[in-house]
């Protein structure tokens, strides 16, 4: 007997009789388009061909870059059943400054399926897989989505004024996007979730899991196939091991949840030895190695850069950084590296704000725990190189000024140096074994943590929860970690 369920929650079906599994071969992809006429993918707007995109209408120029992706898909699964993906365009979340991109996921999940790990939920492309048949065909869905494996959704006003203003999705497929979203990148990590990466059969905010019947989260629900391969360092057990409360805690462990699946452990050679701010002071215990974030804007920074001499920058009820410095802050900066707290503003704002200030470097503070955050934002003008560190290491900097302070002369306090170097010892995203984390920030992400790579990794990962500027189409180490956790679900 099979289960299924939908995101919703409302449904369960069952299916009797089901065919062997044959010999795989490369996926077929099907997209189906719901949206009405003039909309979406049937946008008549024109549009100039751009990046490799022929397409002379909006909608003509969104369904080439869906169909360019899903391309990239079927020459890297394995199945052989058709995978269909219902696709629209709809007016996401968004304001002038930040906007929902888009989402996607399974549509349906089973167990209890031949091939599959008993008593255990797959999504439907990966269940169809593994069983050789469609699951869900001939089987009621009152929803209009056609029992499709996966359903996508991306924001079809993004770029508009009150939409993330100048930064509308870049359609092309070379890659140079500018200020515009990279289409081809968000769509290629979306469609990775509704194949897989993903534990949307568990709650993370309850650790509560899907129930038999496919309609709750309950304590007795089934595991995903996801849960065997996430290991919480701190309790010592697997997802699958743990009681739903244990499970809610592992989803707020910063950089505590390692992926112990075999292919990806076997690629996690591909991750670069941690880059670190390398901090010297002449105060005892005050020097030390701490990872660090990087920024979309300003200089690009690397190994063997000195930054400077460190300065904090104090909180602010406006914003730490987000307003024109003070005189008396901006002689606490001059010529240092300012130590600037996130929140409020962007970080494009802080940086610029502690340069027109005089400062040489900027250092922003993450305001919650969890790894030192990547730092997006554009500002051609900002010059001076910033970086990134989490919570719990910026109070360990700013100790170190402060301790280093006696160390001086008597016309100079002493000081604490910044520079950036490399940590051959550890892995840039993984744990102390070299296994790849997971994202779990706290607090929770909803939506986010959990089902990602944690944002510490190095070289930047598809799957990371924010899309970067460097990612490619390659899904496989020594570029990728995608398709490595794919198959250890099965694919």
């Amino acid at each position: 007997m099979q289960k299924t369920f939908k995101k919703t929650l409302l449904r369960t079906a069952v299916v009797a009789a089901l065919c062997g599994a044959g010999v795989a071969q490369a996926a077929t992809i099907v997209i189906q388009s719901r949206d009405p006429v003039g909309v979406g993918f049937n946008d008549p707007t024109p549009a100039t061909p751009v990046g490799g995109n022929p397409g002379t209408t909006l909608g003509e120029q969104r369904m080439f870059v869906y169909r360019y992706v899903a391309d990239v898909w079927e020459k890297a699964l394995d199945s052989d059943v058709t995978i269909t993906v219902s696709a629209g365009w709809e007016a996401l979340t968004c304001t002038a400054s930040s906007a929902t991109l888009g989402s996607a996921s399974a549509y349906n999940f089973w167990y209890g399926f031949p091939g599959g790990a008993p008593d255990t939920w797959y999504p439907q492309a990966l269940a169809n897989k593994l069983s050789g048949v469609n699951l869900s065909e001939g089987q009621p869905d009152p929803t209009g989505y056609n029992n499709v494996d996966i359903k996508t959704q991306f924001n079809i006003n993004l770029g508009k004024s009150d939409c993330l203003a100048g930064s509308p999705f870049y359609l092309g497929v070379d890659g140079n996007f500018g200020t515009g979203v990279n289409f081809v990148e968000t769509l290629l990590h979306e469609l990775g979730h509704g194949l897989g990466f993903s534990v949307l059969s568990v709650q993370t905010s309850t650790g509560k899991r899907i129930n038999r019947q496919g309609t709750m989260y309950t304590d007795d629900g089934l595991p995903s196939i996801w849960e065997r391969f996430m290991f919480d360092n701190t309790q010592g057990k697997t997802w699958l091991n743990m009681t739903s409360p244990e499970r809610q805690a592992s989803a707020v462990n910063p950089l505590g949840l390692a992926w112990i699946g075999p292919n990806v452990v076997a690629g996690a050679g591909m991750l670069s030895a941690t880059p670190v701010l390398s901090i010297s002071a002449s105060a005892p215990g005050a020097s030390g190695l701490y990872a660090y974030g990087t920024a979309s804007f300003g200089p690009a920074v690397s190994s063997g850069m000195n930054l400077g001499a460190l300065a904090s920058v104090p909180a602010d009820s406006n914003g730490a950084g987000c307003l024109p410095f003070s005189p008396a802050l901006t002689t606490a900066v001059t010529g240092k590296v300012a130590i600037i707290d996130r929140g409020v503003c962007g970080f494009a704002v802080k940086a610029k704000n502690a340069q027109n200030a005089g400062a040489i470097g900027v250092i922003i503070a993450n305001n919650a725990a969890g790894a030192a955050p990547g730092l997006g934002g554009t500002d051609p003008t900002v010059v001076i190189p910033t970086v990134s560190v989490s919570q719990a290491d910026a109070l360990k900097l700013r100790s170190a000024i402060t301790a280093a302070l006696p160390y001086g002369t008597r016309t100079k306090p002493g000081l604490a140096n910044a520079s950036l170097g490399v940590d051959q010892s550890r892995r840039a995203g993984a744990d102390a074994l070299g296994r790849p984390l997971l994202y779990t920030p706290n607090p929770l992400v909803g939506g986010s943590s959990v089902s990602h790579w944690d944002v510490s990794a190095t070289p930047n990962l598809l799957m990371e929860p924010n899309i970067s500027p460097d990612l490619g189409l390659v899904l496989v180490p020594p570029k990728d970690l995608t398709k490595p956790l794919l198959k250890d679900l099965g694919w």
